[in-house]
């Protein structure tokens, strides 16, 4: 049988080139045809061509107050020590906001500005000028007029004002039709089976809904094909055969460059592939073909390559086939809160989470991973890392698409430091109160300190263990932070141990056994607390860290470790309870530890951190936290005393 031969990039192309090429190749379909909606189910919908006003708004001239409407000129020379009295019918006539203005009138003067006399003559102090407090007709809109240009977005403002002006229909871009096909032996679809468990191997398919929100979201009309298997001529089929009831095809999977890739081939056999891989940073395995003159992407697998992939091309050009203007989010500039590297030649869109300290927007970097929804879900904004460069440094300002908004941001407690579970029930809680965001980075305890020493962070969480004292985090402190005050309190006392499968089937008794080859051990990263207890726990026990298999090996939570245990990766590693019980495993007690929250005073006293300690020492939290296992609460919230 025949190697199948790898599905070469032969010439990646930039994200502008690939662009611009799209945009050329597709001129012709970017025109839609037109059809009339009323104008109370046109929102969201983008206006075909000029919108002008059938009537004048008001179209009679209206009185702006309540009072009384008198020829202007009738009343000149009226002051304070001449006053002007007008008998009601003959000089005046009482009016109330917006009636019509009587015949022979031009002018209304409030009525607090009157004084009655009797029943039939009121007198006024000052003058009235022509037209003053009345709204003129065509003083909003004026029949004929333009009110809304062709390639205008329709809001619910839109409404009233289309209404006003006599236009109750209006002619609308026909929505783009667009056929999601997802391919894949290994994808599963979920609908209609709400107990599904993925065997290993397979995928949940969670791209033809996340696409299809975008599309909708970017002004087009979704369909959803069965999943299609790796098999080149049902895809083939499936392809020519949707291309014809639709204005655009996406397919989702096999884009990339490998053997089993059936995607760029099939749109070979169909069509005319114009770009094969896109020198962009998650995105790079798209492709972009003319089938029967239409516009059909081969979208990455990936969630996040396919999301940016589809920001990047898909829905601009949907929104050219709308004829509206390509939507922008606000940008702002933004301090790394570490030195960022990143590879040349391929243009980067990294995630990352905001906060501003020390008045300072500060951006900490998301993992990387083109699969990793949460990087997506959990960030702030994108900072583009242009092909040309190695990275950014901590030092360098960088713009940023906001994917939130400033107000949410500026209301954001930004922690950096060790990972604990409690931190995702704070952030909760926080959330659920109404009381601001909460954004934590796990970085490891000296990673926090750090972060602090650089002002990049409004506090830290630190378990690290001084060996000498037994006391946690004040030696550090005083160390590394010597010259900020801060503020130490405790977030929570955890049991750490060893995270081992349910049953312990290797029957562990405690770190003696991970010495010798004997198990496979997963540690967690320098500086992080557990692996400062870790190497105290080790010394103390005379065991050389080189005889453990997979001391060197490294994650950065405890769920991650929690996880690797589960799945087999590893036989054992250090972590919290509350991770174990989590995923359902088993836990042999080390130690209990102290976990604390390092505030500087520049902070504590705040509206934002301030809640945020509210919510610390709340019930809600404490009852939250003893519900995760393996925690105690008798000094949470409390002040650490230096």
């Amino acid at each position: 049988m025949d190697t199948p031969k790898p599905n070469i990039y032969l010439e990646m192309k930039s994200r502008k080139r690939a662009q611009r090429l799209m945009l050329k190749t597709f001129e012709n379909v970017l025109k839609r045809p037109e059809e009339s909606v009323s104008v109370t189910a046109a929102v969201g919908r983008v206006t075909a061509r000029a919108i002008t006003a059938r009537l004048s708004s008001p179209n009679f001239h209206a009185a702006a107050m309540d009072g009384i409407a008198v020829k202007a000129a009738r009343t000149f020379g009226a002051s304070e020590t001449a006053p002007i009295a007008l008998t009601i019918g003959t000089d005046a006539v009482a009016v109330n906001t917006g009636q019509v203005l009587p015949p022979g009138t031009d002018a209304v003067i409030m009525i607090e500005n009157v004084h009655q006399i009797d029943k039939t003559t009121w007198e006024i102090q000052a003058p009235a000028t022509p037209w003053q407090h009345v709204r003129k007709v065509g003083e909003d809109i004026v029949a004929t007029e333009l009110i809304f240009p062709g390639g205008h977005l329709v809001t619910p403002y839109c409404i009233g004002a289309l209404i006003s002006g006599g236009v109750f229909k209006i002619p609308v871009c026909r929505k783009p039709r667009v056929l999601i096909i997802p391919t894949g032996n290994e994808v599963v679809d979920w609908r209609n089976r709400p107990d599904i468990v993925p065997w290993p191997g397979q995928v949940l398919e969670s791209n033809a809904a996340v696409l299809g929100a975008l599309v909708h979201q970017w002004g087009g009309e979704m369909s959803s094909h069965p999943i299609v298997p790796d098999d080149p001529d049902r895809i083939r089929q499936a392809v020519r055969q949707g291309v014809e009831g639709v204005d655009v095809v996406l397919t989702i999977g096999g884009s990339s460059a490998g053997t089993k890739d059936l995607i760029k081939r099939v749109f070979e056999a169909l069509g005319e592939v114009l770009v094969h891989g896109v020198t962009m940073m998650p995105g790079k395995p798209l492709v972009i073909s003319r089938i029967a003159d239409k516009p059909v992407f081969g979208m990455p697998g990936y969630q996040v390559s396919a999301i940016l992939a589809f920001e990047q091309f898909v829905g601009p050009l949907l929104r050219r086939m709308l004829g509206a203007k390509e939507a922008k989010r606000e940008t702002a500039m933004a301090l790394p809160s570490r030195k960022i590297p990143s590879r040349l030649g391929l243009e980067e869109f990294l995630r990352v989470r905001l906060g501003v300290v020390n008045d300072r927007l500060v951006a900490t970097p998301l993992p990387r991973g083109a699969g990793n929804i949460t990087t997506i879900t959990e960030a702030d904004g994108v900072v583009r890392i242009p092909s040309n460069v190695e990275g950014v440094n901590d030092n360098d300002a960088v713009e940023v698409e906001l994917l939130r908004s400033m107000a949410e941001i500026e209301d954001t407690v930004v922690a950096v430091g060790s990972h604990d579970n409690s931190l995702d029930l704070l952030a909760d809680l926080l959330a659920r109160r109404d009381r601001g965001r909460l954004s934590s980075s796990h970085v490891g305890s000296m990673g926090g300190i750090m972060a602090l020493k650089k002002g990049v962070s409004h506090m830290a969480g630190a378990h690290l263990l001084d060996t000498e004292t037994g006391v946690y985090n004040r030696s550090y402190i005083d160390r590394f932070l010597p010259d900020l005050p801060v503020k130490q309190v405790n977030l929570v006392g955890r049991d750490q141990g060893l995270i081992v499968p349910k049953g312990n089937p290797l029957q562990i008794q405690g770190l003696e056994d991970a010495p010798g080859g004997k198990l496979r051990f997963l540690n967690r990263q320098k500086g992080s607390g557990t692996r400062i207890l870790l190497d105290y726990r080790l010394h103390q026990m005379g065991i050389d860290p080189d005889t453990i298999d997979g001391y060197t090996s490294e994650e950065f939570t405890h769920m991650t470790v929690a996880v690797a245990v589960l799945t087999g990766a590893a036989d054992t590693g250090l972590g919290i309870y509350a991770a174990a019980k989590a995923l359902d495993l088993d836990f042999i007690p080390v130690i209990t530890e102290q976990y604390d929250l390092i505030i500087p005073e520049a902070y504590f006293y705040r509206d934002q951190m301030q809640a945020l300690l509210d919510t610390i020492r709340s019930d809600d939290f404490k009852t939250g936290v003893a519900a995760l296992g393996g925690y105690h609460t008798e000094k949470t919230g409390q002040l650490i005393d230096s």
